[in-house]
């Protein structure tokens, strides 16, 4: 399952190493090539509020194996595109199919005990980063050396081969509600309403993928500028220090099983916090400022990641019976916080430079650190003075 999450996920991803080279192939502008990466993205955004409330009301197996299957065919039909148009479109559908992951990850949840549920998803969430991670490299290098076509025929072949396996290995797990589907999309908003820890979790995570989105969006501004004046490909070398996220994540998922996600989401917050500080330093240029931005990153990758973690495990905790529903309510809040920071880190580098991103970064951390403390303090204030009665 976890290889799984990580295949799936890297569908979205590899397409941005081809932009150049679809550009080339189809003598278009870069930006106009750079139209499948968005589409693709949107459509990944669009599938998770349509189809993962659906792992509540169909088998998932069948499920699961029906998107697998669906998104080979679309990456099969981009490879073989003969114009922009069809491969805009069949990127657009392998978006919005590729959910697999957030349909595994409840899936998962609901396969263990409760004792064991933080491992279990922090175990996927590594295979997640995995391929998030891989994926540009794995189309850029396939790309460089075989065209921009064999990345998408050879994950055609790598994601229809997993849903065949997926099929066979997969247990049947009953539908956990026969509710008709507009009421599947209208219960992911009255969960929202009704669930404090669901409100508090996405607040959590919106907030700290927000500043996540602001430093790595704004990075390349920052190493192209005079501090550096390095090329673009820079940015990718030191996005490899997130390979650490892969390990971080089991272990944020043991640490949820033993102590609770709400001090691993203290612990995630206060790291956001120490990496707003670290990165702050980049600006000196330099071994220096590397060196800070290389540590800088590393904390910040290590601690949203492990946040997702908790914040999943206390949601998948909530409902047994929606928790599909429960996870796209949680992964849309995410995605929008996540574009709201990419949107402010431009305009706080244009405003302040890069202290100016540090900051909005370190703000974002703050404002979620201080609704966790007050809630949890409410929370275990009664509990105290229940005991000392």
């Amino acid at each position: 399952m976890a290889l799984a999450c990580g295949v799936s996920v890297a569908n979205v991803y590899f397409p941005q190493a081809l932009t150049p080279l679809v550009a080339d192939a189809f003598g278009i502008t870069s930006d106009a090539a750079a139209g499948v990466v968005t589409l693709t993205q949107l459509g990944y955004a669009a599938g998770i509020f349509l189809l993962v409330p659906l792992g509540d009301r169909l088998p998932r197996r069948p499920l699961v194996t029906a998107l697998l299957a669906l998104t080979g065919l679309a990456l099969l039909a981009a490879g073989l595109a003969p114009s922009t148009g069809a491969l805009v479109t069949a990127g657009a559908v392998v978006g919005v199919a590729t959910v697999v992951p957030q349909l595994l990850l409840p899936m998962a949840a609901g396969l263990v005990a409760p004792e064991r549920r933080g491992s279990v998803i922090g175990t996927l969430q590594g295979g997640l980063i995995g391929g998030i991670l891989l994926a540009r490299t794995f189309g850029g290098v396939l790309g460089e050396h075989l065209g921009w076509r064999a990345p998408y025929l050879v994950a055609a072949a790598l994601t229809g081969l997993l849903a065949l396996v997926l099929g066979l290995a997969l247990p049947a797990v009953p539908p956990a509600t026969r509710d008709r589907y507009p009421t599947l999309l209208a219960d992911t908003l009255r969960l929202l309403r009704d669930e404090p820890a669901l409100r508090r979790s996405a607040l959590y995570q919106a907030t700290l993928f927000a500043g996540f989105s602001a430093a790595w969006t704004a990075l390349a501004l920052l190493l192209t500028g005079p501090h550096y004046r390095m090329d673009a490909q820079a940015v990718g070398v030191l996005a490899l220090i997130g390979a650490a996220s892969m390990l971080g994540a089991p272990a944020a998922g043991r640490l949820v099983d033993r102590d609770g996600p709400d001090r691993v989401s203290t612990w995630c917050m206060a790291a956001v916090l120490a990496a707003a500080a670290v990165l702050a330093l980049g600006t000196a240029g330099g071994a220096l400022g590397l060196a800070a931005l290389a540590a800088g990153l590393l904390l910040l990758d290590v601690a949203v990641q492990c946040s997702q973690v908790a914040n999943q495990a206390r949601i998948f905790a909530l409902r047994p019976q929606a928790r599909s529903r429960l996870n796209t309510a949680y992964m849309t809040c995410s995605f929008l916080g996540g574009s709201a920071g990419s949107w402010l880190g431009v305009r706080a580098h244009a405003l302040l430079g890069w202290p100016g991103v540090c900051g909005l970064v370190g703000l974002a951390a703050g404002c979620a650190l201080t609704v966790h403390l007050v809630r949890t303090s409410v929370t275990v204030t009664p509990a105290i003075k229940e005991a000392v009665r």
